[in-house]
């Protein structure tokens, strides 16, 4: 069955080029100019994938995405003319799930478009509650326990975790790890955040995090999740 998508774009001759190109793809597409129609869309039409404007003629995108998020896991790509570095901070941090900024490439568009299809589909074919030993992830609520208590995780923490579970056994590559969940290169692409997190992720899971059983490394190619 064909994905739908909802776009959310005051632009119309962006929206209409979008629409066109997209439906050539064999995808349903849905337009509205603003985040109040938009609502009614997404609740409506119960789209898969939203393409989200920021500079909304009512209100500002982030806080449509804050509010959307606050009842769907529904993919969100924030596709906007702010280039700052503190906006690609934001937008994420307000649930999206990718930000590419204008003028864009509609072949990058549709491959970002396809992977976070790929990882939401890969969720939703998993029981909400994976449980590896006296570990429980909870993928509905975002949520680990261990032997019944709750562990906190920061968002990065989580997100990082449910990517290597939602690909359980296969070794991961650095550099797809920080594609996924730090997209902004600029950021994070050179820095060692990936190691400190393994090793904050470590600490919080591992009975013995120096001997790990579930976040194994690979040298030189990646991670991997092991649940033998």
């Amino acid at each position: 069955m064909s994905k739908s998508i909802l776009i959310i774009e005051d632009d119309k001759d962006i929206a209409k080029v979008l629409k066109d190109q997209l439906r050539m793809d064999a995808y349903f597409v849905f337009l509205t100019e603003n985040a109040e129609d938009g609502m009614n869309f997404f609740k409506e039409k119960k789209p898969d994938l939203i393409i989200l404007d920021l500079n909304l003629p009512d209100i500002d995108g982030i806080k449509f995405a804050q509010n959307i998020r606050k009842i769907s896991q529904i993919p969100i790509i924030m596709l906007t003319a702010r280039d700052s570095l503190s906006d690609k901070i934001r937008g994420l941090e307000s649930g999206a799930d990718d930000y590419i900024t204008k003028p864009f490439e509609y072949l990058e568009l549709i491959a970002r478009i396809k992977a976070c299809f790929r990882r939401f589909d890969a969720i939703s074919q998993k029981s909400q509650q994976l449980k590896y030993g006296n570990l429980v992830i909870d993928l509905l609520k975002k949520e680990l326990r261990f032997d019944n208590n709750l562990i906190k995780l920061t968002k990065k923490e989580y997100e990082l975790l449910e990517l290597l579970i939602t690909h359980e056994g296969e070794v991961l590559k650095r550099d797809f790890i920080l594609s996924q969940i730090w997209p902004n290169e600029e950021l994070y692409a050179w820095s060692r955040a990936l190691d400190v997190h393994i090793r904050r992720l470590r600490q919080k899971i591992e009975p013995e995090p120096e001997n790990p059983i579930y976040i194994i490394t690979y040298p030189g190619l990646g991670y991997k999740f092991n649940n033998n």
